[in-house]
């Protein structure tokens, strides 16, 4: 099989790419520069099996309103151009698109099926990237992520403090945290792929959610260092500006749809998922 992926040198695209070509699958990069070349993005995915959108700048930033356009602009338009692509061939394919859970509002419990959108410019921006996507004539899976733990990524930037015992909880530590193992990320491509009753939108997140306070008391006994600095909410504003909302706000999901399809966890805890990480 062959797998075209866009954003494939981020941290989940380095991931799933070295987790397929184990498989002895045919990876092909999707360059940036492909997805401003239209004559060279339609040969890039006229071999492929299956197309993996993982396009989009870095969410954990401060949003000035020139960094929203390039979050904005980073997404849609190289999901349009993905789309197109895939619309010029008339090859049997199936696209895997890439959404948030921060689509969501963050006081209920959302799944796909019952849920509440957030009237936010992250929601706002995520509806507008699903909508996209789904312009694609062919068979189509929307993975709304959670938070991605592995080695680097969010993580990364959340042991520094803890390592050095400065780690806390975020605001008041109510604030729910929903989250999944990269791994489980990666077997969950490999599932709806293998599935191909699997289309629509699924939430790609462990069913077991827990606040900032769990996770900070799980991350601190892991590692053996002390827990007990909270971070003010309003010190992760000054810092990140309407971009703190990543980490004061939240979203508690289940993914309701996913385990209907007959996916089974491999790490389904926060405990499971920090003791195999390490």
């Amino acid at each position: 099989m062959t797998i075209a992926i866009s954003g494939a040198s981020g941290f989940v695209g380095q991931y799933i790419s070295k987790y397929f070509t184990k498989m002895n699958h045919i990876v092909i990069p999707i360059p940036r520069s492909a997805l401003k070349d239209s004559l060279q993005l339609d040969t890039l995915i006229a071999d492929a099996n299956v197309v993996i959108n993982l396009s989009g700048a870095n969410i954990v930033q401060r949003w000035s309103e020139k960094y929203k356009k390039v979050l904005w602009d980073s997404r849609i338009d190289s999901t349009k151009a993905i789309v197109n692509a895939m619309n010029n061939n008339d090859k049997e394919q199936v696209l895997i698109s890439t959404s948030a859970i921060g689509i969501y509002k963050n006081n209920i419990l959302n799944n796909e099926d019952k849920y509440q959108y957030a009237d936010s410019y992250l929601s706002k921006l995520c509806q507008a990237w699903e909508s996209e996507a789904k312009q694609v004539t062919k068979r189509l899976v929307i993975f709304r992520f959670s938070v991605i733990l592995g080695h680097g990524g969010a993580l990364k930037k959340m042991l520094l403090p803890f390592k050095l015992g400065l780690g806390g909880i975020i605001g008041d530590g109510k604030q729910p945290f929903s989250f999944v193992h990269i791994e489980d990320l990666a077997r969950a491509y490999e599932h709806v792929i293998e599935s191909t009753e699997c289309t629509g939108v699924y939430n790609l997140s462990t069913p077991n959610p827990v606040d900032n306070k769990t996770l900070t008391e799980t991350l601190a006994k892991q590692l053996h260092r002390p827990a007990f600095i909270p971070l003010p909410t309003f010190v992760v504003k000054l810092i990140f500006g309407e971009g703190a909302q990543i980490l004061t706000h939240g979203q508690q999901v289940y993914p309701k749809r996913l385990l209907a399809c007959g996916y089974a966890f491999k790490y389904p805890t926060i405990k499971s998922v920090l003791e195999n990480i390490g």
